[in-house]
């Protein structure tokens, strides 16, 4: 029977800078968004923004923050002899989407460090980079607002430029402001969300995400743990007010604000119809330190309460009856919980770590399954896992020759997820070199070909191989740190790849139970077949990662088989992809093609193909 998890997944992995600019809608940039780490008072916590008609901005350290969590503020001095309007802007995560369909909701908080004679109005406005203003609202302020005060306007634009490159900005207007100073803080601008979610995702990628149909999210991501001790992600530091999240430094050399937290991901799996498959830090970073053993006690019981804000028990939780103040009483559903990430980087420690992690989280919730990070038996682990995470990151010709990795593998009730997998180079002697050295920027169809053939392998073992997911998932195309990525985008358009269309046949494709059949010969020819007995069809998937058209013949041992069923066919040459400047140039076609219980088919080179016809 076919894992309903298999082959189906999306990882919270976002690979550029700026986590909120593709996964949140905010839109204006992340670095003032959620205030600055202490340590950041330089000139490059004001990326982004820029002073309007010669007024002075810095980012300080407020003598009374907005909160504890954001101790920063942005200042604005307005000189002596400035003109009426005067303020400051945001360009947004590499450009702004305005759209005269949508209503933004904009919002800050504002303050007068000491009590001033102004009385006027704050103006905020969505514009272009030449000054044409698309929507605008003002709110009266006074000068003896000296305690933290939130603003909220809403704006629907006039027009819908066909250019991203447009501002957020923020202006007062009396001539008694000249000479003051104003502090600001926690700026926020949405347009709407997928499925009207307050701060929620962007409606055209979570779509996108959506008609996938993925059926589990590993979350927070693999990396996105932590990068050292101090830095790493820490559930309660993202749920609750966004005032109360202080952010960090992410692992991609960016600011997270955490705007996206634990709740929002339960919420994206809830609208999404998805499982999270749900990450702990267990003691290791990326920077290579292991905690000893002795010091691991609070970051279990943090796992332990993690754990516990998603399924626990809102009237004996604590975790939980935080969950429940916020709005989501009854407990989320939750199967796998993964103890790490990459731990094989760190594999003698974690033969301490995984013993005390997974021993406390046994106990503490026996009804979960908690998946190993380390290689496979290896090292040997106590308690044994029943359940390891395997990456790879590879060649279209690695994928194509590995379809059979799980075929051997003995089954001993231990079972497999495959959780990161990607071809990313066609160079195997420098898999992460640049892109003069073969290495992708954006899939192509020799290594979607080629993940296809590994995926059939996936299928067949799907016995024992129970969620597999593509990595990394999202790539704002403005500024990245890794590639190639499921999908990318930029301001206003979602680029999905020819890697994102073979994960979605197979996804909308999967059938109820697997059949065997002959098996792959070929090097590069590759196939599955299942049925859906529900509707009672045969799903035959093809991989040729081939140079050249394959030709098969099917024998079908059923009666019944109708004469004509479906062909979907992803195909082009090695190298065509749906980069920015050629979107569409690989996209799926279904045709209808002569069928019965023994016919042929051509699968045309560098093809993914999902043969469907019905057999009563």
């Amino acid at each position: 029977m076919l894992s309903s998890l298999l082959s189906c997944g999306i990882l919270a992995s976002v690979i550029f800078a700026g986590c909120d600019a593709a996964v949140t809608t905010v839109s204006v940039n992340g670095a003032a968004a959620h205030s600055i780490p202490p340590l950041l008072y330089t000139i490059d916590a004001l990326f982004g923004w820029a002073p309007i008609n010669g007024t002075s901005i810095n980012v300080i350290a407020d003598p009374i923050p907005l909160s504890d969590a954001l101790p920063n503020s942005l200042e604005l001095t307005i000189p002596s002899g400035s003109p009426i309007q005067v303020g400051f802007g945001n360009v947004g995560y590499w450009g702004i989407n305005v759209n005269a369909s949508w209503t933004y909701n904009a919002s800050f908080y504002y303050k007068f460090p000491s009590a001033s004679d102004f009385s006027g109005k704050v103006t905020v406005m969505l514009q272009s980079s030449i000054g044409v203003v698309y929507a605008s609202a003002s709110v009266p302020i006074s000068g003896s607002t000296t305690t933290w005060t939130q603003v909220v306007v809403h704006l629907t634009p006039s027009t819908s430029p066909v250019s991203t490159t447009n501002i957020f900005t923020v202006t007062v207007d009396d001539a008694s402001a000249i000479g003051g100073t104003i502090n600001f803080a926690m700026f926020s601008l949405f347009p709407p969300t997928f499925k009207g979610r307050a701060n929620g995702l962007r409606m055209d990628i979570a779509q996108t995400l959506y008609d996938m149909k993925p059926s589990f999210f590993r979350l927070p991501g693999g990396n996105n743990l932590g990068q050292s001790f101090s830095t790493r992600w820490q559930w309660n530091a993202t749920v609750g007010n966004l005032i109360d999240r202080p952010g960090r430094m992410g692992d991609w050399g960016y600011v997270n604000t955490d705007g996206l937290g634990l709740l929002e991901y339960m919420y994206l799996c809830e609208d999404m119809e998805m499982e999270p498959i749900m990450a702990v830090w267990a003691g290791y970073s990326l920077d290579g330190a292991s905690l000893p053993e002795n010091d691991l006690a609070p970051y279990i019981q943090q796992a332990i309460d993690q754990i516990n804000f998603v399924i626990g028990d809102s009237a004996t939780s604590k975790p939980a009856a935080l969950r429940a103040s916020l709005g989501h009483p009854e407990p989320f559903q939750l199967q796998y919980v993964e103890i790490g990430n990459e731990d094989f980087f760190a594999s003698e420690s974690y033969i301490y770590r995984w013993r005390d992690f997974a021993g406390n989280l046994t106990a503490a919730f026996p009804q979960l399954n908690f998946i190993a990070t380390s290689y496979p038996f290896n090292p040997t682990l106590d308690p044994i896992p029943k359940q390891y995470d395997n990456h790879v990151y590879q060649t279209p010709g690695w994928f194509a020759e590995n379809a059979f990795y799980y075929d051997s593998v003995e089954r001993n009730g231990t079972y497999y997820f495959e959780g990161e997998y990607a071809v990313v180079s066609t160079n195997a002697s420098d898999i992460f070199g640049t892109p003069a050295n073969g290495h992708l920027v954006y899939p192509n169809m020799q290594g979607s070909s080629g993940e296809a053939a590994f995926m059939t392998g996936l299928e067949r073992n799907s016995d024992i191989v129970f969620a597999a997911s593509y990595a990394p998932l999202l790539m704002n195309i403005a500024n990245y740190q890794w590639s190639p990525n499921l999908i990318a985008f930029d301001a206003s358009n979602v680029y999905p790849s020819t890697s994102f269309y073979t994960q979605q046949l197979f996804s909308l494709n999967r059938g109820t139970e697997y059949l065997p059949s002959t098996l792959p010969q070929n090097g590069t020819l590759h196939w599955s077949v299942t049925r859906d007995a529900p509707t009672n069809t045969i799903i035959i998937k093809i991989a040729n990662a081939g140079t050249t058209a394959e030709e098969l013949s099917f024998e079908l041992p059923f009666n019944g088989v109708h004469g004509t069923g479906t062909a979907t066919v992803l195909s082009g040459s090695a190298t065509a992809s749906n980069a920015p400047e050629a979107p569409n140039a690989v996209k799926p076609v279904t045709s209808q093609i002569k069928t019965g219980k023994s016919f042929s088919y051509t699968a045309p080179a560098y093809s993914v193909n999902v043969l469907r016809v019905e057999a009563k």
